[in-house]
């Protein structure tokens, strides 16, 4: 049997085994799929006994997205420019590939909601946090025109700096009313809806607002976009598409079924509310 799982600190909260074990079900594959907390401090040794257990692949999600780095052989260019992993996979000489799905996985999520390409587009992306590092990898090697907006102005150059190959813009949050005027549409990395806030937003005019937070985090800023007249789209179907590429990096073939897991996924939170 193939072992698959999640490893995090916390990870109890993780929708990665439903979706995964959603598509092994589904497909009948002879494979398993759990989450595993690692303490902060324990990542190296963890990697070392996932190895002994003949693991096959590992989704990684915060605190350890940089420290698994160092039990890498083999790493993408999206894991070197964004300087982040979510994906191991176990190689034939028993050490890890790292790879990053998140990139893939926004690009396909956006393709879901009716935005077919990029290229050329105007896009804000706000905050420059780890999410937006993969949103800025996704969309600069997609030839976007992307302004990122952050509170914190030299971050945002910075960021733009480390994951980008062509130049763009950055400027402080406050000018949001002023360049969402001829944007085509916001991409939300920040995480203001965890600590009760909420990023005041423009007229919207149909245009959309994808959140890269879902279910309760991402209630009150959805909510304010919708009321300020922009079409909202939560991360759900992001979290999902990242894991499909993830999934097809360890089983190969086609991409799994996206919408059977979004679904269940969304049946989940519904429950939990």
């Amino acid at each position: 049997m193939d072992r698959l799982a999640v490893i995090g600190d916390p990870v109890g909260h993780s929708l990665s085994p439903q979706i995964h074990m959603t598509w092994i079900d589904q497909l009948g594959l002879d494979a398993s799929y759990e989450s595993i907390r690692v303490p902060a401090g324990d990542v190296t040794a963890a990697m070392e006994d996932f190895a002994r257990q003949d693991f096959r692949g590992l989704n990684v999600t915060l605190p350890h997205k940089q420290d698994v780095l160092v039990s890498a052989s083999q790493a993408s260019p999206a894991v070197k420019a964004i300087g982040a992993a979510n994906t191991l996979s176990r190689l034939s000489d028993g050490r890890w590939r790292a790879d990053n799905t998140d990139a893939p996985g926004l690009i396909a999520a956006l393709k879901r909601v009716g935005i077919d390409y990029v290229t050329g587009r105007k896009i804000i992306v706000i905050g420059a946090g780890g999410a937006a590092r993969a949103a800025l990898f996704a969309l600069d090697r997609a030839d976007a025109e992307v302004i990122v907006l952050n509170r914190t102005v030299e971050k945002a150059g910075q960021v733009i700096a480390e994951c980008c190959n062509s130049p763009h813009g950055y400027g402080p949050l406050e000018d949001l009313h002023t360049v969402a005027e001829d944007a085509e549409f916001i991409i939300n990395t920040a995480s203001a809806g965890h600590q009760d806030t909420c990023i005041q937003l423009p007229e919207g005019k149909g245009r959309l607002f994808f959140d890269m937070s879902y279910g309760a985090p991402a209630a009150g800023q959805l909510a304010h976009a919708q009321q300020q007249g922009w079409t909202t789209e939560d991360g759900l179907g992001m979290l999902v598409c990242q894991a499909a590429e993830s999934f097809r990096i360890w089983f190969g073939g086609d991409l799994p079924d996206v919408e059977l897991a979004l679904e269940a996924c969304r049946e989940t939170l519904k429950a939990d509310l």
